[in-house]
């Protein structure tokens, strides 16, 4: 059984691999079988974060809405946890290393902190399922380690009710298509999303169908919805 070439490998370290594999030996186990177990070990746990990220995210496609292509699943990650953690082994993230890299954000994007360490713990879970040696409860103590978040959430503004119908008037001065979209959603309160992307098979009389893919929420848990149209909302959509 070889210890190393004589130029990599100083006769300390030689006689101290010597006296380790001689104690496996006197134990009864093979000194050889046993390096290679090691060595598989240590290739197993060289496993790098970018790479499990990117393994995580193909395996969730199927739940996204387009196969994740808006990358708005990925983003967390991409910006703010795999440039300071990307390149290190899972095995040796930790929670004090996610704790410092999150720690600029941590109070002043509280929200986009929280969904970089959601993701981040999916990704840890997927490493796991591999077999990978890592610690699952590492987020959990980064965040016990970050502290309560300082951040408030502030809503977005919203006009007033009772200022909509003014707002609508305005709005029926000109055929602007930018207006006319705004009145159509004033009407149908549905989300900018479905109505940039309205067509007109999506029209059946008075009723709009908004496909699924077209719906906020995950793939496997959104369905077409049906939207009532008033006299006024189909009168815009001529």
């Amino acid at each position: 059984m070889g210890l190393g070439a004589l130029r990599n490998v100083s006769l300390k370290k030689a006689r101290e691999l010597a006296n380790q594999w001689r104690s496996i030996l006197h134990e009864g186990r093979d000194p050889i079988k046993e390096r290679n177990k090691q060595k598989c070990e240590a290739m197993r746990n060289l496993h790098y974060l970018k790479d499990i990220a990117l393994d995580a995210f193909e395996s969730r496609k199927a739940e996204l809405k387009d196969d994740g292509k808006d990358g708005h699943w990925f983003l967390p990650l991409r910006l703010h946890i795999l440039p300071k953690l990307g390149c290190l082994p899972v095995s040796e993230i930790t929670q004090t290393k996610i704790h410092n890299t999150l720690a600029p954000i941590w109070h002043t994007k509280a929200g986009t902190a929280r969904t970089a360490l959601m993701r981040l713990n999916l990704c840890l879970k997927h490493a796991a399922d591999l077999g990978l040696d890592v610690d699952l409860q590492a987020t959990e103590k980064a965040q016990a380690l970050s502290g309560k978040q300082r951040h408030k959430i502030t809503n977005r503004p919203a006009m007033d009710w009772r200022d909509v119908p003014a707002f609508y008037q305005f709005l029926c001065k000109t055929q602007n298509i930018t207006h006319l979209a705004l009145r159509l959603l004033i009407l149908t309160a549905v989300r900018s999303n479905p109505l940039r992307h309205i067509r007109e098979d999506q029209i059946d009389k008075n009723i709009w169908t908004i496909p699924a893919e077209n719906m906020k929420g995950r793939r496997v848990a959104t369905t077409e919805f049906h939207v009532p149209l008033s006299s006024e909302a189909l009168e815009i959509l001529k």
